[in-house]
């Protein structure tokens, strides 16, 4: 009886002179197309994004547009150490933490929580066209937002006396510091909500519909299909989009909270962001509000760098 000799087994096959750029030159001969779609982005963020980064050096400057950047005086830290030395930063930035934690808490879960509402409906026209309704507050401009906002609940409007002859007293919506953040999330929460569910759906459409069927046969009912299924595959979702938004909890802007604030809200109405125009825009001091908006961003890249290793930690992807 002959044996056949044992013949070792083939050896992978180098990748070729280049190596990578080899890959990458086989993958764009492949995919050039693609590659040609990407340069428009490339573009956008090349110039957008990137090539203005480099006037954060005016945040070191006492800048002046006649002298331009390179020849402006170099100040260091002293915009830095002249804004923590005023009186009014930790009123600016505590409004800013409110603002944004509110918005967190409220404003963040209405999306999610429409979608799933959404995803019960099974009679499809009644569907669509709920959807369409709720995508159109998307559409329309802070300014009418703001304009509605006053002609409903201003001194004149329907729910300023209707609060009135219910409760006894009146309520100054637009006056009232207490209430002036509420009216802020909740214009928020009715312009956005409708147009944040698309990114909800999308996921809850990779739901296999077989996992529901075999929950039913089980005995689950709704709740317990909607916990243990549909909550479950859009976590991945939620949990890249909170992070995603922590990066911008110091940014509440700036056009909403202008045309909301009056002399009565304005304690609670000055934030990061309203300093920053109104200091840099309106009275041209740049590299003090350069400085500001700096440390903005570096504090957002934390807090993003920080909450996708939480995410790690709790067995999610997270953002990378």
């Amino acid at each position: 009886m002959t044996t056949k000799a044992v013949q070792n087994p083939a050896k992978p096959m180098p990748a070729g002179k280049g190596g990578y750029w080899h890959k990458l030159g086989v993958d764009l001969g492949k995919n050039k197309w693609l590659y040609v779609m990407l340069i428009p982005g490339l573009i956008y963020f090349l110039v957008f994004k990137y090539l203005p980064m480099w006037g954060i050096v005016i945040a070191f400057e006492d800048y002046s547009p006649f002298l331009g950047p390179f020849q402006s005086p170099w100040k260091g830290f002293y915009w830095f150490q002249r804004f923590f030395s005023t009186s009014k930063w930790v009123t600016y930035l505590s409004n800013t933490l409110i603002l944004s934690l509110m918005s967190i808490v409220f404003t963040f879960p209405a999306p999610i929580i429409l979608a799933l509402m959404l995803n019960e409906i099974r009679n499809m026209h009644y569907k669509k066209l709920t959807q369409t309704l709720l995508y159109m507050p998307h559409f329309i401009s802070i300014v009418i937002v703001v304009s509605i906002t006053y002609v409903v609940f201003g001194t004149d409007g329907i729910m300023y006396k209707l609060t009135t002859q219910l409760l006894g007293h009146s309520i100054d919506y637009l006056g009232d510091p207490g209430v002036f953040r509420w009216m802020i999330v909740g214009q928020a929460i009715w312009k956005e909500t409708g147009w944040g569910t698309i990114i909800f759906l999308a996921a809850l459409t990779n739901v296999d519909t077989q996992l529901y069927e075999a929950a039913m046969i089980d005995g689950a009912n709704r709740a317990q299909r909607l916990w243990h299924i549909t909550l479950p595959a859009i976590r991945s979702t939620i949990v890249l989009l909170l992070v995603l938004r922590m990066g911008s909890v110091l940014d509440t802007g700036y056009e909403h909270l202008i045309l909301m604030s009056n002399a009565l809200n304005r304690s609670v109405s000055q934030t990061l962001d309203v300093f920053v125009y109104q200091n840099g825009i309106v009275n041209g001091q740049l590299s003090y509000t350069t400085a500001v908006g700096l440390m903005k961003s570096l504090v957002s890249v934390i807090l993003v760098v920080t909450s996708n290793k939480i995410a790690h930690a709790l067995g999610e992807e997270g953002l990378y």
